[in-house]
């Protein structure tokens, strides 16, 4: 095994993220272009325990682009930084992950999402 390997998978890490200003635990955070869910609220340090990977419920708005839409089983969800709730189908963000219910045309709703980074 290679003497400079730091962690197994790298999916759990203590950084400063990029988005939100102070996140709390369980906000989805954006990190350059992955995003994750932080598990501590910011430290004093500026630093946020952050999970890669796994399955948190989440707030979706059914909005993509062209304005609301229904976000279906399956479907491919993104992290908007200007956007309240962060995460619905809108393209222009960056890619979450896969919403594991469905929310309403123009609703938001608290579902099970498949982070994938």
């Amino acid at each position: 095994m290679a003497i400079n390997k730091r962690f197994e998978r790298g999916d759990q890490l203590s950084l400063v993220v990029t988005d939100p200003a102070s996140p709390v635990s369980g906000d989805p955070v954006r990190f350059g272009e992955i995003v994750g869910v932080a598990t501590t609220d910011e430290r004093t340090d500026g630093t946020t325990s952050v999970d890669f990977a796994g399955v948190y419920a989440l707030s979706v708005k059914g909005v993509d682009g062209g304005g609301n839409s229904v976000v279906a089983l399956g479907d491919k969800v993104f992290y908007v930084d200007a956007d309240t709730p962060k995460i619905s189908k809108k393209a222009t963000g960056r890619f979450v992950g896969f919403a594991l219910a469905t929310v309403g045309s123009g609703l938001t709703a608290t579902v099970n999402v498949r982070l994938s980074n």
